[in-house]
């Protein structure tokens, strides 16, 4: 699993690339339930020295949402952290996790946004893209785009915009509690992606793909005195 681009440049060089791949991206389709065997999630998380990223890929299948297999892998951190170029910094890493997995997975679950970006080319977006996989991006805070008011019960969903397109919606995954932003990463629409973030979502806020995949993240930086 080969990157289009190389990770190591400045940031107008990143904010071009970014320019370049949104035009790739697929922002619509289905999926049908039983073609979903498995699910990845996938999350990164940076050591405390502040020179090392880590990568975790879970995979669980569905639609039990058990874990399947787990893999990690640390790179060096070569990019700065800038919001809106998160991707850069991440993506390497991720590369690695996923490309240690035993199988490839019918839907990716990415940490991060999809579409709800400047450019329209999130870390889910630019996964997708490079991997040729299927992506949904689900985050824990809005990055752009204006959102309406969000009811108070599970299963709601609320569209969000930027410059009156639709780049997402904003889902509340538990009573009462804050919802999460989820967009098309690529290769799958808009509602389509509501839908299969509400389907793996039990009695936490995160689904359960990028919940593990955190958990991993986090357990391994511990084991490394990270």
């Amino acid at each position: 699993m080969q990157s289009e681009h190389s990770y190591w440049i400045q940031v107008e060089e990143a904010r071009a690339v970014q320019h370049q791949l949104a035009g790739k991206v697929i922002s619509e389709g289905e999926i049908e339930i039983s073609e979903v065997k498995t699910i990845l999630g996938v999350d990164a998380a940076v050591t405390c020295d502040r020179q090392h990223i880590i990568g975790a890929a879970v995979l669980l299948c569905y639609p039990s949402l058990t874990v399947d297999y787990i893999s990690v892998a640390q790179h060096k951190l070569d990019f700065p952290y800038i919001p809106g170029f998160l991707s850069f910094r991440e993506i390497p890493v991720l590369l690695k996790a996923i490309a240690k997995t035993p199988k490839e997975p019918e839907l990716v679950i990415v940490d991060g946004q999809g579409i709800v970006h400047p450019r329209l080319f999130g870390l889910a977006s630019h996964l997708g893209v490079v991997t040729g996989l299927r992506t949904i991006g689900c985050a824990k805070n809005r990055l752009v785009g204006e959102c309406g008011e969000l009811g108070r019960e599970k299963g709601e969903y609320v569209p969000c915009t930027m410059q009156g397109i639709l780049v997402g919606y904003q889902v509340r995954t538990r009573t009462g509690v804050k919802g999460v932003w989820v967009s098309p990463g690529h290769r799958i629409g808009h509602l389509a992606a509501v839908h299969w973030i509400l389907r793996t979502i039990t009695r936490f806020r995160l689904p359960e793909p990028i919940r593990f995949a955190h958990n991993a993240a986090n357990e391994y930086r511990q084991s490394i005195g990270g």
